[in-house]
């Protein structure tokens, strides 16, 4: 979107936001399309349908899931668009009572419900964001400007990429995995009338698309970025609800349509912040911003009695958009799950190859290379240790954004931690956090009582 800013200054400030907007929801709605098939990541918040979208196209179901990603991601973007509408002033209000300390507490928050509802041990999946933030300090201090382990490479001054990070974790360490294995793993091939969802699988994800729509749009409208934690929640959420949490990682359909649905909703509730109170939510918006800025428009509250065009213009886009991506989605299913036809031999070395290309592409960079390498073997030493790799990921896109928050607070209280106690909406966020630790310390206890119990019996001589 950075590379199309300049293309805009030719056009009028409808077309050049609706030419911006565009491609910020075609990127979102692609992203799905390599997780599944692939298991890349097409960016960061695809990284959670990786886990069960690929996990279906190997049972021989990529074109449901593929289906049930489109459907969702369309159902969901017209929803938030719909709410954009009609709740864009008041929500905008609300999100301007998140300062630093609050922001801090939600991405704290997102993390500890990630660790808090997946399938393994909390501990391991804690030590994997651990990683992650410690992996997403490298690079300039925000806030000093001082270059922190970068070892005298100038390309490590804008920290690890997200972009070879997950490349490298997913993808790469896939291709390790089937590589090291006696024989290439069979994927089921599709018959025609199996490319899409059954009722049954319909119905497993209508709720997490309702579940996940409501929960991206409520995320997306914080500014700061927080849109990109929208699909680990729903991901952890729908794992949860679940009756059959076991399912989650081995190809459930609610881990396809949550996520993607919270995705895509939360793209349009980034919106809510830069129309209604010209405040960017990340770094997209800020660049849309800008477009409207060189135009002589200015966002805020009253962007829609001024520029009534460019407002009711964006979301017509919107609504056109979700329809042509659905459109173009749903007719490729059976060329895109074709693609699964092709041995593996074959597939997994185009795959690295398309894999490196796009990882260069990104900043031109071969440290970025070497990064998705050094990814790739830790991410195939953590699976064979059953470790989760997701939460890494949301480690290096949180890490930056939790600094400068914490940063950010203590400067505006003095060096006070109180600060984070004395705001209603911050220590309201800590407490739901410090009570799914206390929830996951009570279950391990009551397991190693258990586990006690039952040895008791068996020197007892008695079955437990």
């Amino acid at each position: 979107i950075s590379l199309l800013l300049p293309g805009t200054f030719g056009l009028d400030a409808t077309r050049g936001v609706i030419l911006l907007g565009g491609v910020y929801y075609g990127a979102m709605y692609g992203g799905s399309t390599t997780s599944i098939l692939m298991r890349i990541p097409g960016e960061a918040a695809s990284v959670m349908t990786c886990i069960d979208g690929y996990a279906m196209a190997r049972k021989g179901r990529a074109g449901a899931a593929l289906a049930i990603a489109a459907v969702g991601s369309y159902v969901a973007g017209t929803a938030s668009v719909v709410a954009l509408m009609f709740l864009a002033p008041p929500l905008a209000a609300f999100a301007l009572r998140f300062g630093p300390p609050e922001y801090l507490a939600l991405l704290l928050l997102g993390l500890l419900v990630l660790a808090y509802m997946s399938s393994g041990s909390m501990l391991k999946s804690l030590a994997m964001a651990a990683l992650g933030l410690l992996l997403g300090m490298v690079g300039i201090d925000q806030m000093s400007g001082y270059t922190r382990f970068s070892y005298g490479l100038v390309e490590l001054g804008d920290g690890l990429g997200v972009v070879p990070v997950a490349v490298g974790l997913f993808g790469l360490a896939e291709i390790l995995t089937t590589a090291g294995q006696p024989t290439a793993p069979q994927v089921q091939k599709p018959r025609l009338r199996e490319l899409l969802p059954s009722r049954r699988e319909w119905r497993e994800s209508a709720w997490p698309i309702g579940r996940g729509t409501v929960l991206g749009f409520l995320i997306g409208i914080i500014p700061g970025s927080a849109h990109i934690i929208s699909s680990f929640v729903s991901y952890a959420v729908e794992r949860k609800l679940s009756r059959h949490p076991e399912e989650f990682g081995q190809g459930a359909v609610a881990g396809v349509a949550g996520p993607e649905s919270a995705n895509n909703s939360a793209t349009s509730g980034a919106f809510v912040p830069m129309l209604a109170l010209g405040v960017p939510s990340g770094p997209i918006p800020a660049v849309m911003l800008a477009a409207m800025m060189v135009h002589g428009v200015s966002p805020g509250p009253l962007l829609i009695q001024q520029q009534p065009v460019l407002f009711w213009g964006f979301i017509a886009s919107m609504y056109v958009g979700n329809i042509v991506l659905l459109i173009l989605n749903l007719p490729l299913v059976g060329f895109f799950v074709n693609l699964l036809r092709v041995p593996y031999p074959f597939l997994y070395p185009a795959i690295l190859a398309f894999s490196i290309l796009g990882v260069y592409a990104v900043n031109g960079s071969v440290v970025d290379l070497w990064i998705m390498l050094a990814m790739g073997a830790l991410g195939w030493v953590l699976r064979k240790l059953d470790f989760e790799t997701a939460p890494i990921v949301l480690g290096v896109v949180l890490a930056p954004m939790i600094e400068l928050s914490l940063r950010q607070s203590l400067a505006m209280s003095d060096g006070r931690y109180a600060i984070f106690v004395e705001r209603p909406i911050a220590v309201t966020l800590l407490a739901i956090g410090f009570v799914l630790l206390t929830l996951n310390l009570s279950a391990f206890v009551r397991r190693s009582l258990d586990w006690r119990a039952r040895l008791a019996l068996v020197e007892k001589g008695e079955s437990p």
